[in-house]
């Protein structure tokens, strides 16, 4: 039987490719980002602005649509489509990431995850077997099988038992699959250690799946490590087959990414970031917070065509941000997308051009990105508030 989601690489630029995602409900141009709507919603717009900003594809939470509304729900609705009225494709991620997110509120064995509600403490149970039930009555385009996910950087048997239990649930996932109008994927996991990616895709393989997601990055390791095991994982992986690098966001990482031949991408950053007042902007992030926006007149990025730029001053902003409006979050979200939009749709056109390489050197001498320290202690302030709403 055909797969009902296939990759049609249509260029290739040394190991950045060009291409199109068919689904069962269209195609995707990629390379491609797909922006978070972690509860059926991406936070603070509608689902025609999100298309109107150019996103083709977006992706849901498995772990936060169990909790509530609940698969019967969501199945009797229409599944995802229905439910929030998108008419393209989405994909939906398992619940893996939650064992590395919600700390100690999970309890990890080889048969499934027991996760504590992050709501009112009710316990959830999430097998590999259940992970795909409840994506098949989510009805995505594309599913993801259950994974381990580990911090980074960790000792090589702690990943390598991660590593045997991710591809234990793969197996499972794959048994357990029944809709045939799904693409079911499996994660690449392994850390750091080239030796246990390098299983991993061999296992995956012969268990058979149409696409691939790249799992364990961006979770602690440096970005030089991330950006190596890219470099790496490129010539070990199906060459026909889509791959999707999962919870990475940021500009310069996407370049990077795409420079190794990664076709899709989804991150929360762009629009957590909007929310706390950092902006997207050629020469890297605007605090719009601070007192030298008060009075500017000019908008945040005059070559943007968002609606916060194409209407409003970086002074309205500072305003609105600093004043607590809702106002200020739609906009800032709406300028962070697109942003991320405009970004990979030039870094499509130069791969058609054969001038990737040239267009990454440009945009990258002059965007200067979140100092490492800083960004390294965001991700620990972050795990800390994280495991303290688990508490």
């Amino acid at each position: 039987m055909a797969e009902p989601v296939t990759l049609a690489i249509e260029t290739t630029d040394g190991a950045a490719r060009a291409g199109t995602l068919t689904t069962p409900h269209g195609a995707v141009a990629t390379p491609a980002f797909m922006p978070v709507a972690t509860q059926a919603s991406v936070k603070a717009l509608t689902g025609d602005e999100v298309r109107m900003l150019g996103a083709e594809m977006v992706l849901a939470n498995t772990y936060h649509l169990l909790l509530r509304p609940g698969p019967d729900v969501m199945r009797a609705l229409g599944g995802l489509h229905g439910f929030m009225r998108w008419p393209g494709p989405i994909l939906t991620d398992s619940g893996g990431y939650q064992i590395y997110s919600l700390g100690h509120r999970v309890q990890v064995t080889d048969a499934a995850v027991t996760f504590r509600s992050h709501l009112d403490g009710s316990a959830h149970e999430i097998s590999p077997e259940r992970a795909v039930a409840v994506q098949e009555a989510l009805g995505a385009d594309i599913i993801m099988a259950l994974d381990h996910l580990t911090a980074q950087p960790a000792a090589h048997a702690d990943d390598a038992a991660a590593l045997a239990r991710t591809l234990q649930w793969a197996a499972r996932c794959r048994e357990a699959k029944r809709r045939g109008d799904q693409a079911l994927f499996g994660i690449v996991q392994g850390g750091l250690h080239l030796d246990l990616r390098e299983r991993a895709i061999e296992s995956l393989e012969e268990i058979g799946f149409p696409g691939y997601g790249i799992g364990g990055l961006s979770v602690g390791e440096s970005k030089a490590e991330m950006y190596a095991m890219l470099t790496r994982l490129h010539p070990l992986l199906p060459q026909h087959k889509p791959r999707y690098l999962m919870g990475v966001g940021a500009p310069e990482d996407l370049l990077e990414a795409i420079g190794s031949g990664v076709d899709l991408f989804d991150c929360v950053l762009p629009t957590r970031l909007a929310r706390h007042g950092a902006l997207f902007a050629p020469t890297g992030r605007v605090n719009i917070r601070k007192a030298a926006y008060r009075a500017q007149e000019a908008p945040v990025d005059p070559n943007c065509d968002c609606p916060a730029c194409a209407h409003y001053s970086a002074a309205y902003l500072h305003h609105l941000c600093r004043s607590g409006e809702l106002l200020y979050h739609r906009l800032a979200t709406m300028h962070n997308l697109r942003f991320l939009f405009r970004l990979l749709a030039e870094a499509r056109a130069a791969i058609q051009a054969q001038g990737f390489a040239a267009f990454k050197e440009r945009f990258l001498a002059q965007y200067k990105p979140a100092d490492e320290a800083v960004r390294v202690a965001q991700r620990r302030k972050w795990q800390a508030r994280q495991q303290r709403k688990a508490d």
